[in-house]
């Protein structure tokens, strides 16, 4: 009997911590979601996996990281923009100054 209320206060222990780290109620979550899905993905694991990733709080240097490729994305966009520009501009004075072999 002692053994049996040691592993039942073990589990008691154990549910407390996953409880106050949040982990019932994220996997709650995810398991609604996953209820809730009108079309049921063919794998429920990767679902939970891509669901519990996207709970998880960010990583600061995660974060830092979206925001730098963010920038990058828009540089990436005003040089093409200005590519776009500067090929019009050559073409006019290509037109306007032909080369003469």
């Amino acid at each position: 009997m002692a053994h049996y209320k040691a592993t039942d206060s073990k589990r008691e222990q154990f549910r407390r911590y996953l409880e106050k780290s949040g982990v019932l109620d994220t996997l709650t979550k995810v398991l609604v979601a996953l209820y809730e899905e009108p079309e049921k993905p063919n794998s429920a694991l990767d679902f939970l996996k891509h669901h519990i990733g996207a709970a998880a709080p960010e990583n600061p240097e995660v974060e830092a990281l979206r925001l730098e490729v963010a920038e990058m994305k828009e540089k990436y966009e005003a040089v093409l923009e200005e590519n776009k520009k500067l090929k019009a501009k050559l073409l006019i004075h290509e037109r306007t100054f032909p080369l003469i072999p």
